[in-house]
């Protein structure tokens, strides 16, 4: 019989709620971007964490933690777990944070239940994700960590405040030029454990998921342009309505997405009508479309069908169309190696599980440019996130924390 990962509920629920107390909002949200005083203070905390732990301790150029078990095999690449420590503002507890300290309680626990790993093993916490202080600065951690941060991003990436990245990282004492200095190649394999964010496994009754795929995300900044006029003198035959195409649209992408079934799933989030007024048949219409979908050629299929229909409605209502890819990151498939192994690590652990895509984006998209990949998902009450209503259970998230701590013990030890 598999020896038992053990966990220790208090220990997890002590260190999510200390964690939270940096940059805490309200009864239970947290506030917390990256390079502000809140930030430094908790990666302060998670390194000091991790040297309780007996791991060892750096920090890379762009502010991403590590811990390390050094492994016996010198030669050997790292196993990696971890996620980002920043928030949006305000989020919840668990967003990223829980990844971050899942991999330190994880590594912690397999350290004094069987001692020196052959492979040696990290812990990070990743220095920003959410983009929710500089827009464009989306995985600035794990892009550093791939070297997909070109050398001007620091100067040109412009936060919320008007302040760059480069004034933000001096700030705290980093050198936006050593950013090269993050890159990694000696990663083997990489898992995340994230809550899930949305309502599946609550619907299906289980507490943990593996996830086989990271979803595709593109987000389309479109505008679409007619003439203003008066909206009763001006007959509807020969109208160039662009809130008329706006409609249109909007309503077939998503309903495209519904008629395809889970996964796919569009978005329509933001909408700018100008002027805006009662009586006026607008003069240009600015709207955004989010679109995804896991599987890299239906995720193909699903844009080409967007734009298609776009052109479509716009030519037919003689309407000017243009269109920005705002965000475009292809879809992420785990390793399927990785994934079996955590099917079975679950299975000898007597943990239920269900396997799943990530409807989000996350970190294990960067990383797979450098490392094998697979994420674990712990169960969100009512499916809430990027709200300070987020919560998962302590007994969920420690059934996520063993799974994890089996998989990397498969893959280590």
């Amino acid at each position: 019989m598999t020896e038992q990962i053990v966990i220790d509920p208090k220990l997890v629920e002590d260190y999510i709620l200390t964690l939270a107390s940096y940059g805490s909002y309200g009864d239970t949200g947290v506030w917390r971007t990256v390079y502000s005083p809140e930030w430094v203070a908790a990666t302060d905390q998670y390194a000091s964490w991790c040297r309780q732990a007996g791991l060892a301790v750096s920090r890379d150029a762009v502010g991403n933690v590590w811990g390390r078990l050094q492994g016996s095999d010198t030669a050997s690449s790292s196993i990696v777990s971890g996620s980002h420590i920043d928030s949006q503002k305000p989020g919840g507890r668990y967003d990223g944070a829980l990844g971050a300290l899942a991999g330190l309680i994880a590594v912690k626990a397999l350290k004094e239940q069987f001692g020196q790993p052959r492979r040696s093993i990290e812990t990070v916490a990743f220095c920003e994700e959410e983009s929710s202080r500089f827009p464009s600065a989306n995985f600035w951690g794990s892009r550093a960590i791939t070297g997909r941060i070109k050398a001007d991003d620091p100067d040109n990436t412009i936060g919320f405040d008007g302040e760059t990245a480069a004034e933000a990282m001096r700030s705290v004492g980093l050198d936006p030029r050593r950013i090269p200095e993050a890159r990694r190649d000696d990663i083997d394999t990489f898992i995340e454990l994230h809550i899930e964010q949305g309502p599946i496994l609550e619907e299906a009754g289980i507490p943990v998921a593996v996830v086989n795929a990271v979803t595709g995300i593109r987000h389309y900044s479109v505008e679409l342009r007619g003439t203003q006029n008066h909206a009763g003198a001006f007959p509807m035959d020969i109208r160039r309505d662009p809130m008329a195409g706006f409609m249109e649209i909007g309503s077939r992408a998503v309903d495209t997405a519904h008629r395809w079934g889970r996964p796919a799933v569009t978005t329509v989030g933001r909408v700018i009508v100008e002027p805006n007024a009662t009586a006026v048949i607008p003069s240009r219409v600015q709207f955004t479309i989010d679109a995804r979908h896991p599987d890299p050629q239906r995720c193909e299929r699903l844009y080409a069908a967007h734009e298609d229909m776009m052109r479509e409605v716009a030519a037919r209502r003689n309407l000017d169309l243009d269109w920005t890819v705002q965000i475009d990151h292809r879809p992420c498939l785990s390793d399927p190696a990785v994934v079996s192994m955590l099917q079975k690590c679950a299975a000898e652990q007597e943990i239920p599980i269900l396997t799943m895509a990530s409807g989000a984006g996350h970190d294990t998209q960067q990383m797979a440019a450098i490392a094998k990949v697979a994420m674990i998902f712990v169960r969100s009450k009512e499916g809430r996130s990027h709200t300070p209503e987020e919560y998962s259970s302590i007994a969920d998230i420690v059934a996520g924390i063993r799974l994890l701590a089996a998989g990397i013990r498969k893959l280590a030890y």
